[in-house]
């Protein structure tokens, strides 16, 4: 039989069939030409939409292609390879908005894995995992700044040993979760780990709660043989002076018959400095990973992949992009982020419920309404309670050490600044008394620091806020943005 090849180079509208060609089978004739007169449309459908169009015995199917409208070619030609456009959003309908927000809430845990933490979730799960192999105790400790997925991590990589437990036909770990927030004092938390154990033969009364746990854990006849789980969250609280409770709760690891996985997990990153060095000295030192702060990309990646539940699109690229980079910026907390994008959801409906608008997604203008909200702090509102020279020194300040990325300036060099901007805006500048009498206003209100010096020009001046606050104070203000434009140095 010939090769598509041959058949292809013999076929030519003006020569005579060749006999490699005529004895092409009629299979192959009919791939060959899917526009012949006669054909079924459900043969032409078929066809490879990559083949040229010079490729067929004869050129009567190009005229068929191209009179088609685009639309229907590309449905024709590629059929279920065409991706279906999505339903848009109703914000009017209470139940899609009411899913909308459950999948942004904080308290909505992915039923699916959880994106971006791979990496930390794959070393607790290693750490863990080695611990219940060997029947051996052992302390991990896990830090981050808040808001970047340290519980529910460890959580998941809890349902992970129990499934793994069942594969590999081992006994699952018992679990106990504690929160510190919850006790009532700090040596509450041996209590509640030796009420896990109350079926066991108990110590003597006179006994506190740590002696018993230790007594048990030292003491193969009264030690338990299941591997226990035992999750300290916020174990910042457990901080005292002595630091006693910390150390004794990670001491429990060390007893010879502990079957204790101690995961210990805290907000402050320089905890393990702090106590670290005194628990390696006590030969208890625990394993330590750390949560990073999410990234803007991270973070888009998390708000998207908890959307996918939804079957239609709610926020504007830009908007979701928006949001993702400043609270990267500001914190990398991902419960921050949810609830500004669950603000933004709100500022569109509470617009739709103003007005007759029609039916869509939360803008960029709406993410900047949520942002605005969510990073306003209480300085904002005093600086927007000043008089207007004072706001205008303010002004001067941000442009200053922004353009100029000084951390201090002189109360002459800031004067000029002043007056600068009082030119570009047409306002009269006050004389050099009244603007310094203005700055110890401003520096007693603690906006900026004013040092001491014998000439009233040379005193050295240092902002005491943040230059956001500045920017969000004066945002929406023609005038006040006019002042932060204009260049210094």
């Amino acid at each position: 039989m010939p090769t598509l090849r041959s058949a292809t180079a013999s076929a030519s509208p003006a020569a005579t069939p060749s006999p490699a060609a005529a004895s092409t089978p009629r299979s192959v004739k009919r791939r060959l030409t899917p526009g012949r007169a006669g054909e079924s449309p459900k043969a032409s459908r078929h066809t490879s939409p990559h083949r040229s169009p010079h490729a067929g015995a004869g050129t009567a199917c190009t005229p068929k292609l191209l009179s088609a409208s685009p639309k229907s070619s590309r449905k024709r030609l590629y059929g279920d390879l065409v991706a279906a456009e999505k339903p848009k959003w109703n914000p009017r309908d209470p139940a899609q908005m009411r899913a909308v927000k459950e999948a942004l809430h904080v308290a909505t845990v992915p039923s699916c894995e959880l994106v971006c933490r791979d990496n930390e979730q794959r070393r607790v799960f290693e750490f863990c995992k080695a611990c219940i192999e060997q029947e051996k105790a052992g302390s991990l400790y896990i830090c981050g700044c808040p808001g970047t997925g340290k519980t529910l991590s460890v959580n998941k990589v809890k349902e992970s040993l129990g499934r793994w437990a069942d594969e590999m036909g081992m006994e699952t770990p018992d679990s106990l979760a504690i929160n510190c927030t919850n006790l009532a004092n700090t040596s509450e938390i041996f209590s509640k780990i030796l009420g896990q154990f109350q079926n066991r033969k108990k110590g003597s009364s006179k006994l506190s709660p740590l002696q018993q746990l230790q007594s048990m854990f030292s003491n193969e006849e009264s030690a338990p043989r299941r591997m226990m789980l035992v999750i300290v969250d916020e174990m910042d609280y457990l901080i005292t002076r002595d630091r006693a409770v910390l150390h004794d709760l990670f001491m429990l690891t060390t007893c010879p018959y502990s079957r204790c996985i101690l995961i210990g997990i805290a907000n402050a990153i320089d905890l393990a400095d702090r106590f670290l060095p005194k628990l390696e000295s006590l030969n208890c030192k625990p394993f330590a990973v750390t949560f990073r702060a999410y990234s803007k990309d991270q973070i888009s990646d998390i708000i998207k992949h908890r959307l996918k539940v939804l079957e239609y699109d709610v926020f504007e690229p830009l908007a979701l992009e928006f949001c993702a980079r400043k609270v990267a910026a500001a914190t990398g907390d991902m419960r921050k982020a949810l609830g500004v994008c669950r603000s933004a959801v709100e500022v569109l409906e509470t617009r739709l419920q103003d007005s007759d608008q029609e039916l869509g997604i939360v803008t960029f203008d709406h993410m900047d309404i949520a942002l605005s909200k969510a990073f306003k702090s209480p300085i904002v509102d005093s600086i927007l309670c000043l008089p207007q020279h004072q706001q205008m020194v303010l002004c001067a300040l941000a442009n200053t050490f922004q353009h100029c990325k000084k951390k201090a300036t002189t109360l002459g060099e800031l004067n000029k600044s002043y007056i600068e901007i009082c030119r570009s805006t047409q306002v009269p500048a006050v004389g050099m008394l009244e603007f310094s009498n203005m700055c110890m206003v401003l520096s007693d209100q603690g906006f900026m620091k004013l040092g001491q010096s014998k000439e009233d020009k040379l005193r050295r001046v240092t902002l005491q806020i943040d230059i956001s606050d500045i920017g969000f104070a004066f945002k929406g203000n023609r005038f006040f943005q006019k002042c932060l434009k204009q260049p210094r140095c």
